[in-house]
């Protein structure tokens, strides 16, 4: 679905812009969200299930006994939130990580790839906590059912996505929105299941400067795919954008070339 949508974004030649990117990019995420939600759901509420009064027994149980007594929207519920979780979480991963670029590119400091690492791990740190009351709201809905004992063992109890957030503020107070922050972010282990987990993210942004340090050595911007050395006769002053501007220059002054080629021979 991904690879689709993306598809449908480039131009004839291959090409895609930044805005272009982050459209295709949202759109391919929550076509996937869309998919996999209902899993999240299920495993929340075998979570939150009293083991010794078990209602759900495995994961296709779990998907028929919901959609039977709740229908089809309940394992959508709290689906919102996953989309509007997603734009503190991406500001803040992007912002922060972008600023240490910056920081690290100063020049009388050597950019490793442990600074990478240090980086992704600070810009997701910073985008879960602006994110995650928005994950616990939708933890508590997606477990809260009126035909479970305790109805799911949530808590508080709340009509909808609003109220969730007031009854939570009104009986545990602001600070219940973050419970299980630190815990969620000191995972030793990587990646088990589709939770954000910040070693995961300092991998993640370490593969993407090392991508990025390849394509700029293959394209003959840089001395050695390790480091960001510029080769000789590259202007020092040129920064990411100035670069592919003058790239794209020399590549419509080639297609150019060509057709005033080819106009010519068939003349």
């Amino acid at each position: 679905m991904g690879v689709i949508i993306v598809q449908h974004h480039i131009d004839g030649l291959g090409n895609i812009s930044q805005w272009r990117a982050i459209v295709a990019g949202g759109l391919a995420g929550i076509s996937a969200a869309l998919v996999t939600y209902p899993l999240e759901v299920v495993e929340t509420r075998l979570i939150a299930q009293n083991r010794q009064e078990p209602t759900y027994r495995g994961l296709l149980h779990s998907l028929s006994i919901i959609y039977r007594n709740e229908g089809l929207h309940a394992l959508y519920r709290g689906f919102s939130l996953t989309v509007l979780g997603a734009v503190p979480f991406s500001f803040g991963c992007y912002a922060v990580y972008v600023n240490l670029d910056k920081l690290w590119q100063e020049r009388h400091v050597r950019f490793t790839s442990l600074q990478n690492f240090i980086n992704g791990c600070l810009a997701a740190g910073v985008a879960q906590t602006l994110s995650f009351p928005f994950e616990t709201v939708k933890k508590k809905m997606q477990a809260q059912s009126m035909f479970l004992p305790h109805c799911g063992g949530v808590d508080v109890h709340f009509s909808g996505m609003m109220d969730c957030f007031r009854q939570v503020i009104k009986n545990k107070g602001v600070m219940a929105l973050w419970s299980g922050l630190t815990a969620n972010m000191v995972k030793v282990m990587f990646v088990l299941c589709s939770d954000v987990i910040v070693p995961y993210f300092g991998l993640l942004f370490s593969c993407f400067e090392m991508c990025k340090q390849v394509c700029l050595y293959r394209n003959g911007y840089i001395i050695s795919p390790l480091s960001y050395k510029l080769k000789p006769g590259v202007d020092q002053s040129l920064g990411p954008h100035e670069l592919q501007e003058f790239k794209r220059y020399l590549r419509n002054r080639k297609l150019h070339s060509a057709q005033r080629t080819s106009i010519g021979n068939r003349w």
